[in-house]
């Protein structure tokens, strides 16, 4: 981690230092706690960049779409932007969804004309970085329960977004969905968790 830490951005990795992440990442121990990653705290993108090293460690490399894409930043504070589109100024905020970042929303939610919420299906059986006893689904399902029936959003479209739907289609597989929905009695195929209207739960 300190010949990681000590590199520069643009710098790419030795060929000492990638041999040893790939002989790490293909220990069986590794996988073995990676295949219990739900029960701590791991980045999600975490499988798609250790699976793919020998193209991250060429000279030459330089992150495709989807490499960004994959990228994870917390978002800390208020992220504001502006845009326009098809002669429509749009102001977009971006929140921290943390409990510590909501007290700040506050600032944002004069003359909101629109939420999006959005929610990762493949965090069912996670728990929250800031209180290991909650489950991060049922935060979610609460959080968008007060804000739907918050007083400054009366006149406000709410639009719920469930996305990582590619993450909780391999989760189900192996990872019950009993964790965070109890009643749920169907079996484990993502077609069938879709036809119980997951999304209703919100």
């Amino acid at each position: 981690m300190d010949v990681v830490a000590r590199m520069e951005d643009t710098e790419p990795f030795s060929d000492d230092l990638l041999s040893a992440m790939k002989r790490l990442w293909s220990d069986s121990g590794v996988q073995e706690c990676f295949s219990r990653s739900n029960e701590y705290q791991l980045n999600d993108s975490a499988k798609y960049f250790l699976d793919d090293l020998d193209r991250l460690g060429q000279a030459s490399y330089a992150p495709t779409e989807q490499d960004i894409l994959r990228t994870r930043v917390k978002t800390t504070g208020i992220v504001e932007v502006h845009f326009t589109f098809k002669n429509l100024n749009f102001k977009l905020f971006d929140v921290g969804g943390q409990r510590s970042e909501r007290k700040k929303w506050i600032h944002c939610f004069e003359d909101v004309t629109a939420i999006i919420f959005c929610v990762a299906m493949s965090e069912y059986d996670q728990v929250l970085h800031e209180d290991e006893t909650t489950n991060r689904m049922h935060e979610s399902l609460k959080l968008f329960d007060s804000i739907c029936n918050n007083k400054w959003f009366t006149d406000t479209s709410i639009i719920l977004f469930l996305n990582k739907k590619d993450l909780f289609e391999e989760k189900i597989k192996k990872s019950p969905l009993t964790i965070c929905f109890p009643e749920y009695s169907g079996k484990l195929f993502f077609k069938r968790v879709l036809k119980w209207d997951f999304h209703k739960k919100f």
